[in-house]
């Protein structure tokens, strides 16, 4: 069928806050450092800004380049990617791994905004950062969508997909090179090439080839992601981290995380009052 060219209780609460303090503390910040406000990683990559030489997109007003996406691949390739080796192995059929991937990356990650889990207005995670919250909270990740597109991209790389990342206004999505994908009601042409469709994992209940309104007849930038190589910049310079910034993932206040945790604390404590002066009333 030819298809047309176009393109998302109170105790809950308080330990719903706690989950994402704890998301927070999931990584040692010894793998980031500051300068001038703004959070960089091993690799002198700026998490905390998407434009420029060294921010995680390289966006510049013409041209862009994922390279977050390069900390997960080639020589750096470590469990996103072989999740993606272990869907390749489980479904022979690349239209099924291809979903399969997708609906991985669509109901396990649940859409937060950085300002929530980082205290960062943009923070970006890699995408072995997200699996690895993700293998010690019981499949469960939390991350805006550069977070969820990066693991996507990733995570279709280990499983021999073709991928790559596209960006709009305020927004980016992954493509998957897939010309025979009957249930795609768009399909994109990248360098060229026809055949990619929309990959949208930041709403619940998005399938593989749906495309927001927004992104239909327009153009929008592209990158297809390949194993590029990527090294550590170990002379990279790290001035020396003041008070707040040591013991926080990425830099953030230690504030953004310690509140959560006296909210429940306090909260516990309100309740055993209550109940203390409960049995005196009943003596």
């Amino acid at each position: 069928m030819k298809r047309i060219g176009i393109l998302i209780s109170l105790v809950l609460i308080l330990l719903g806050g706690l989950a994402g303090a704890g998301y927070a503390w999931a990584f040692s910040s010894e793998e980031f450092y500051e300068v001038e406000g703004e959070i960089y990683d091993d690799w002198a990559l700026c998490r905390t800004r998407s434009f420029g030489e060294d921010g995680f997109y390289q966006l510049t007003p013409t041209d862009f380049r994922p390279v977050i996406a390069f900390e997960s691949l080639g020589e750096n390739a470590d469990i996103a990617y072989s999740l993606g080796q272990e869907f390749a192995a489980e479904y022979p059929d690349v239209v099924e791994r291809a979903e399969a991937v997708f609906n991985y990356v669509r109901d396990r990650v649940r859409y937060t905004t950085d300002i929530d889990l980082f205290g960062y207005e943009e923070f970006a995670q890699n995408a072995d950062e997200l699996v690895s919250v993700m293998v010690e909270q019981n499949g469960r990740g939390y991350g805006d969508c550069e977070d969820s597109t990066v693991l996507l991209a990733v995570i279709c790389k280990g499983a021999g997909l073709r991928s790559a990342i596209a960006i709009g206004e305020e927004h980016t999505a992954a493509l998957i090179f897939l010309p025979d994908y009957d249930e795609a009601t768009a399909f994109f042409e990248l360098s060229g090439e026809m055949g990619w469709i929309w990959a949208e994992a930041t709403g619940r209940d998005n399938p593989l080839g749906w495309v927001p309104s927004e992104f239909l007849y327009t153009s929008l930038a592209a990158y297809e992601v390949t194993e590029e190589a990527l090294a550590r910049a170990e002379d990279a310079p790290k001035p020396e981290a003041t008070e707040a910034e040591t013991g926080a993932r990425g830099g953030s206040s230690n504030f953004s995380m310690v509140f959560p945790f006296l909210g429940v604390v306090f909260f516990l404590w309100f309740i055993s009052s209550l109940f203390r002066r409960g049995k005196r009333r009943t003596r």
